[in-house]
């Protein structure tokens, strides 16, 4: 008799909890599969006689429990659908007692980026080199051994893994001891880990080599890379020691392992992942060059690897208890990379960029079909789905918005309260409220002793963020508060009310003054009159800001006069707040393009960033249309409108980082754009780069500006192939295979075809190269014939509701703005069926943005056309 499946929930029963996971592992990396036998402690809760725990796309044999009455066989069911096991035993478990369960399994290496998965690299002689190794966030645990795969289920592993003599294997603890197995093999035993989830369990078998160093605190820290590229680590290794050194006092709490591993992986779909004691990276994210590498490869390295030792706490030993509070585990790493770099590495500026990630979370969040930060989830594909934007950035903005509401160190106090509270053990939203809000009560620095962090759950359980409209009478300032969403349906931002802590300067005075907006709207007053005010004093809050009346006058004016009378994230929030309320019809077009007139003035990364980011979205809609007058219009105003800057840059590697990273940008775009200076220097140093065989030191932050005007002949491209083909030098290889991906030569481009094979470029590197080509006016519709062509294999290789499945489908499909092409975007994901991911809130998202598009075409064609026409040559002689 088949038993019927004893469970009928996709999440795990509670009446059963591992306590302890004996897992032995025997990968063979010849025949690319492996096998293994785990052993579980059990603790059962309550009656039962079905044990029910995951296992996917794995031959399971030999089951048997372990109880006081001795040893007997298990019924094993299965239950695909769910990747569930039912063990089933013919007598009760019985609540309280101690038993153990022993399952031996076998499956094949995955050949995604999950599970237990095959990775291979080319060495310079030309062989491949197999290795394998782990990624098990979200729910890919379950792929590699059985267990209780989701979050809650926290226990101690015990691992032991079988290899060749020529490999060595690596794992969350240090090895105690490698035994001698019959026949040559090598079996290494690992030390206990602390209690964790299974999604943080990770092991790797490898022939990489390895660097060490020792923190302040006594940790063991080593950075491992295939052979040939070891001598790109020394950077990580430093980056390392000093951030953890810097976590173990900001938290207060000692880290609980003996070291910490990170590895660089050759195949690896995300950035990173903050496995406990044994955090992996893609290469570009971790290996550095001294001589070849830029400054926004190191701010970026930086980054990523404060963001996994943040995990380590934030994550790893306080875990959320499921899925849908995910940003707590994200926003929280995010926000930190900041906190901690900006303390540990100031000369790296990272302030400089922060904003950038509240503009980010913005463009999803305007849409209607954005979700709260924190959202019930049931099945892996919405569990991957919450890895967006939401959860990282603007999990990362409200937080940011709450330390400056609460005080920094106000807010340090309550996130060590938290984490020691909640030590090896798992949360929900509420809980870091309450943490926070015990600091208010016990503090001096609010008299309202009233405050609760009720305020946050307007944050966190709605989507969305609220538009504030200021009017100033006088003394008078009139305050109104309603959703910003971008939609033809005004009764879709009907309902929401958030509870905001405003901050806002006047000319009158440099202190930043408070309110809490709590109602839908208030009044507030000045001790005087005064010319301007600003409110969301370097948008350190999640929210945008329209002047009515005459305040954008007024701002204008203060632009276009005295401009740095506010900060350079003020002045960036203003023109991004600007462009957004032209979007729905707050703000006329003449008005904001007025606004941008200042940016000839203008010198800061932030606001020139964002300046291009308003304006280049609008003719890169043109290039997608045949309106090449205007596009071209469009794109002579920019480059008219940066002149002066892209005209003082150097092409050399001088200056902070800020300033590096702003000359890379401005050159990269005067080269696109075709800036004949540009242009003619860029080719120049090309030749001479090609003539020396590519042995020449290029400056490395112009290298990206160089290599795409290069890659326009077809014998440049030729050379760049070659070059990328043979290159170690991962942050090079980077810049040339984007070059590669916006040549104009469309036989080029076939390029993509390639990196599905993976055998020249990575098939880890098709997602960017693809929307490279997307944004490439010669290339667009290869780009977008490619995604359906290939829809199928790509959502195997990089798994339904990715960040990545995503960003392709983003990527190649939002520039559009004709009904045409938004019937044939909907033609082809209306056909897809929900396994093939129909479902997906990504295409909801992309359907909203080219109405979105369509709308603003329509609207602002002819006022853009005519504000340009006005202002064409005006610019040059404003000054004179």
């Amino acid at each position: 008799v088949v038993f019927p499946f004893p469970w009928t929930s996709m999440r795990l029963p509670k009446a059963v909890f591992p306590v302890h996971y004996d897992l032995s592992l025997h990968p063979n990396l010849t025949s690319l599969d492996f096998s293994g036998v785990v052993r579980i402690q059990l603790d059962v809760r309550e009656d039962t006689r079905a044990i029910v725990l995951h296992a996917k796309q794995m031959h399971i044999s030999n089951v048997f429990l372990l109880s006081p009455e001795g040893v007997k066989p298990l019924e094993v069911l299965e239950y695909p659908r769910f990747h569930q096991l039912a063990l089933v035993s013919d007598t009760t478990l019985t609540k309280g007692r101690k038993y153990e369960v022993h399952l031996e399994f076998a499956a094949n290496l995955s050949d995604s980026f999950h599970g237990f998965y095959k990775s291979s690299y080319r060495t310079s002689s030309g062989e491949v080199r197999v290795l394998a190794s782990t990624q098990f966030e979200a729910t890919f645990a379950r792929g590699a051994f059985p267990c209780f795969d989701e979050p809650a289920f926290k226990a101690n592993f015990t691992i032991q893994i079988v290899r060749e003599p020529r490999h060595i294997a690596i794992s969350n603890m240090p090895k105690v001891k490698t035994v001698e197995l019959p026949g040559g093999l090598l079996e290494d035993h690992f030390d206990t880990t602390v209690k964790m989830s299974t999604y943080l369990v990770a092991y790797i078998v490898s022939d990489f080599l390895s660097v060490s160093r020792t923190t302040q605190h006594g940790v063991k820290i080593s950075i491992y890379a295939v052979p040939e590229k070891i001598d790109q680590t020394a950077y990580a290794l430093d980056a390392a020691v000093k951030l953890l050194d810097f976590y173990d006092d900001y938290f207060d709490i000692p880290y609980p392992l003996p070291k910490q591993d990170l590895a660089a992986i050759p195949d690896f779909q995300s950035g990173a992942m903050e496995n406990w004691g044994l955090t992996t990276y893609r290469e570009t994210a971790l290996l550095y060059d001294p001589e070849k590498s830029s400054a926004s490869d190191k701010l970026g390295i930086t980054k990523v690897i404060a963001h996994e030792l943040a995990h380590q706490w934030f994550g790893n030993l306080v875990t959320m208890e499921w899925w849908n509070d995910l940003w707590l585990n994200e926003g929280f790493a995010k926000f930190m990379e900041y906190i901690s770099v900006d303390l540990t590495y100031p000369e790296l500026q990272v302030d400089d960029f922060f904003l950038g990630k509240c503009f980010e979370a913005m463009e999803v969040d305007s849409l209607s079909s954005s979700h709260p930060v924190s959202t019930p989830v049931e099945n892996p594909t919405q569990i991957q789905e919450m890895f967006d934007d939401v959860s990282y950035d603007k999990g990362a903005c409200i937080l940011n918005m709450l330390q400056d509401f609460l005080t920094p160190e106000a807010f340090e106090i309550g996130i060590i309260r938290y984490l020691k509270k909640y030590s090896y053990q798992n949360t929900v939203n509420s809980h870091l409220w309450e943490s926070l809000t015990d600091v208010i009560s016990n503090s001096t620095i609010f008299n309202d002793s009233n405050i609760t962090l009720a305020i946050m759950d307007t944050w966190t359980l709605q989507e969305g963020f609220p538009l504030v409209t200021v009017e100033v009478r006088g003394r008078e300032v009139r305050l109104s508060q309603e959703r910003y969403l971008k939609t033809d349906d005004p009764s879709l931002t009907e309902g929401f009310l958030w509870q905001i802590p405003l901050t806002y300067k006047t000319s009158a005075s440099n202190t930043i003054h408070r309110f809490l907006l709590k109602n839908k709207t208030d009044v507030l007053y000045l001790p005087e009159e005064v010319a301007w005010v600003k409110f969301n004093v370097d948008m350190s809050g999640y929210y945008m800001v329209h002047y009515a009346g005459e305040g954008w006058n007024s701002i204008i004016k203060l632009l276009q006069h005295n401009h740095t009378a506010l900060s350079s994230n003020d002045r960036a929030s203003l023109i991004q707040n600007v462009f957004q309320l032209v979007s729905i019809g707050k703000v006329k077009l003449d008005q904001a393009l007025e606004l941008s007139l200042y940016l000839s003035k203008e010198t800061e990364i932030m606001a020139v960033t964002q300046g291009f980011g308003e304006l280049v979205p609008l003719y890169k809609l043109m290039e997608k249309r045949d309106m090449p007058v205007l596009e071209n219009q469009m794109k002579g105003y920019i480059v008219e409108l940066f002149r002066e800057l892209i005209d003082r840059q150097e092409w050399t590697d001088s200056g902070s980082v800020s300033q590096r990273m702003l000359r890379s940008y401005l050159l990269l775009f005067a080269c696109v754009r075709n800036y004949a200076p540009c242009v003619e220097k860029a080719m120049q140093l090309f030749n001479k780069w090609k003539e020396s065989d590519g042995k020449m030191s290029l400056p490395v932050d112009v290298t990206m500006a160089i290599f795409v005007v290069g890659a326009r002949t077809p014998e440049g491209w030729d050379f760049l192939f070659e070059k990328y083909r043979s290159s170690m030098q991962m942050s090079v290889k980077s810049r040339m295979k984007t070059a590669m991906a916006v040549s104009p030569l469309q036989d080029k481009l076939a390029m993509l075809e390639q990196s599905l094979d993976g055998a020249v470029m990575k098939t880890q590197d098709l997602p960017d190269v693809l929307v490279s080509i997307s944004r490439n006016p010669r290339g667009y519709k290869m780009a977008w014939d490619f995604l359906r062509r290939h829809w199928h294999t790509l959502i195997k290789r990089f798994d339904l509701g990715s960040h990545t499945v995503s960003f392709m489908v983003a990527g190649v499909t939002n520039q559009y703005s004709t009904r045409e092409m938004l019937n044939e975007v909907q033609s082809f994901f209306n056909s897809l069926t929900e396994e093939s991911g129909s479902e997906m809130r990504c295409i909801q998202q992309t359907y909203e943005t080219i109405e979105d598009n369509i709308r603003w075409m329509d609207t602002h064609l002819p006022l853009l056309q005519n504000w340009l026409n006005k202002h064409s040559g005006k610019l040059v002689h404003e000054d004179l």
